[in-house]
């Protein structure tokens, strides 16, 4: 019977019998270095698709042909405006819809309610 070496845990089965010895999986995840959080990625401060554009112009005045720089004409062209995106309209979820509908319900029964009440106190449209 073969025990972990670090940790001494007994070994099952799957070990072979001609093992000398054997180190259990919980103790070779404990062996391997952590990873460290990956940097995330730095904004070039230009506009996502800048590199398809025909003629794109930073605002230090670099000038890119799509996508590759032309140094003779730095400086010569003023930078180039980007539009900001439109965000799509926020679709309604199934539950928002029915929220809606039923508060609609709720408004026309007050309503008819209120119709009625006038009615029985002799309140007629406007007399």
């Amino acid at each position: 019977m073969l025990r972990c070496l670090k940790c001494q845990m007994v070994a099952t089965d799957r070990v072979s019998s001609t093992a000398h010895s054997y180190i259990c999986s919980s103790c070779v995840t404990r062996m391997i270095p952590f990873e460290e959080d990956k940097p995330k990625r730095v904004s070039s401060g230009r506009p996502s698709g800048w590199h398809f554009m025909k003629e794109f112009v930073d605002k230090d005045g670099n000038v890119f042909h799509k996508g590759k720089e032309q140094k003779k004409l730095k400086g010569t062209l003023k930078p180039t405006k980007v539009k900001p995106k439109k965000k799509p309209a926020k679709r309604k979820s199934k539950q928002e819809m029915l929220l809606a509908r039923d508060k609609e319900k709720k408004a026309a029964l007050k309503n008819a309610l209120k119709k009625q009440k006038d009615f029985i106190n002799h309140k007629l449209g406007g007399i």
